[in-house]
């Protein structure tokens, strides 16, 4: 009798940034209901994941900030025709259960929480390095500077606020929604709101270029849409 040994299942390696984990394990659940192929997503701080792809780490396909992915685009580790833009995020503001909740609703009321805070915390994304311009802007970066409590990259700011190491923190909307133990007071106010676009992008040394083009595009279709606003987002 002749024995059929199957072929190895095909598999597509990713990486990201925190900030778009839990939404791409939405998706990739999805869409392996119609793929053989086997997708593994790696999701790490966005600098951390830069730079292994800088590095050159085999991976096939990468989701970062849109500014980040085009420097890997620049630098040749990204197939400059692959870019798609995938969501765009917010930044909320959260602080631990049960603690006082601080007004938020205009751009004064978020200055005068920041300046009553304790400890303050952002993470070292995009939107961190935004937010350490706001405050500079405000003319209160010195003034809360020995209160910053710099989250490790890949460690939500939600967790520091949760263990009550951090009074009040900053972090993608996204991060933040399922973090036990904290309250989100809600989005910044639209005049200060800062919006990442998260992209992605398949690397130029992929060997699943064809399957990583059909994953992005499956990810940017209307059928992922509902996928993104329940993970905090909206379409891009």
């Amino acid at each position: 009798m002749q024995t059929t040994i199957p072929s190895p299942r095909p598999t597509l390696r990713g990486i990201s940034s925190m900030a778009t984990r839990q939404l791409l394990a939405e998706l990739v659940a999805a869409y392996a209901q119609h793929s053989d192929c086997v997708i593994a997503i790696e999701s790490v701080g966005g600098v951390d994941a830069a730079k292994r792809v800088q590095a050159g780490e085999p991976f096939d396909v990468v989701f970062l900030a849109s500014d980040a992915i085009d420097k890997l685009m620049a630098a040749g580790h990204i197939d400059a025709r692959s870019k798609v833009d995938l969501v765009h995020s917010g930044v909320a503001v959260a602080v631990r259960a049960g603690a006082q909740q601080p007004d938020i609703s205009s751009e004064n009321a978020v200055r005068q929480a920041v300046l009553a805070a304790r400890s303050i915390s952002y993470s070292t994304g995009p939107s961190g390095v935004a937010l350490g311009q706001l405050f500079e802007r405000w003319g209160i970066a010195d003034t809360i500077r020995e209160r910053m409590v710099q989250a490790p990259p890949g460690v939500p700011v939600g967790t520091l606020v949760a263990r009550g190491e951090v009074e009040l923190g900053f972090q993608q909307f996204s991060e933040l929604i399922h973090v036990q133990g904290i309250t989100v007071l809600g989005p910044l106010p639209p005049e200060i709101q800062i919006t990442t676009t998260f992209s992605a992008g398949i690397c130029t040394g992929s060997t699943q270029a064809p399957v990583a083009r059909d994953l992005l595009d499956f990810m940017a279709s209307a059928q992922a849409a509902d996928a993104k606003r329940r993970q905090g987002m909206e379409p891009a």
